[in-house]
């Protein structure tokens, strides 16, 4: 109940929701900011993997149709003649750790939507909390791949990337505009002038 009037917020601001989330939401604010400061000065470590990376994310929670971008992008290189891996957390899966996908591969040890990039474009895939860690498990089983696109991850800082998409749903955008837990954001909506690309995307998926 209370996360169905919360989210219900994110769209129509309550007037009585707003002063008791708004400092939580500042806190959050205060805290992502400090965290991203950390990687981008050096004070934490962001690992360099040896082939280009694109992050396609998002800067809300929830869905924003990340998933048809990424399958495009995907698409797009193959069709350039360039070999392309997919990393992503894999969201909804039961397993632990990093799984490489193959044929076998099941949406419980690969989560929904790898799986189904997977499958629709031929790429290879692997999944695991740590990007980079399947970054690495990805190369060394297709040597071959020559950029990686990793699906979801914008705040995932500790992978270093080389360009940055940032995906908006048309039918939500930002919501209240607001961080989160007094708005859908996970970063400030000034984020979006530092990625390489905005791109506007129905919701539902991704």
């Amino acid at each position: 109940m209370l996360h169905r009037l919360i989210e219900r917020h994110w769209q129509t601001p309550n007037p009585l929701l707003t002063p008791i989330l708004w400092p939580l939401a500042r806190l959050f604010g205060l805290l992502a900011a400090r965290r991203r400061e950390g990687y981008l000065k050096g004070r934490r470590h962001s690992e360099k993997l040896p082939v280009p990376v694109v992050v396609v994310g998002n800067v809300q929670a929830g869905g924003s149709g990340k998933t048809p971008v990424v399958q495009a992008l995907v698409r797009a290189l193959q069709e350039r003649g360039i070999r392309p891996g997919i990393i992503s957390r894999g969201y909804g899966r039961s397993g632990q750790g990093v799984h490489v996908l193959n044929s076998q591969s099941t949406a419980a040890q690969a989560g929904d939507e790898p799986l189904l990039l997977h499958r629709s474009t031929g790429a290879p895939a692997a999944v695991g909390s740590r990007r980079a860690e399947a970054g690495r498990a990805l190369l060394a089983a297709h040597p071959d791949v020559q950029i990686i696109i990793a699906d979801d991850g914008l705040q995932h800082y500790a992978l270093a990337r080389d360009a940055e998409i940032a995906v908006i749903a048309a039918d939500f955008g930002l919501g209240n505009g607001f961080l989160m837990p007094a708005g859908p954001l996970r970063e400030s909506a000034s984020r979006l002038q530092s990625v390489d690309a905005v791109v506007g995307s129905g919701a539902g998926q991704g």
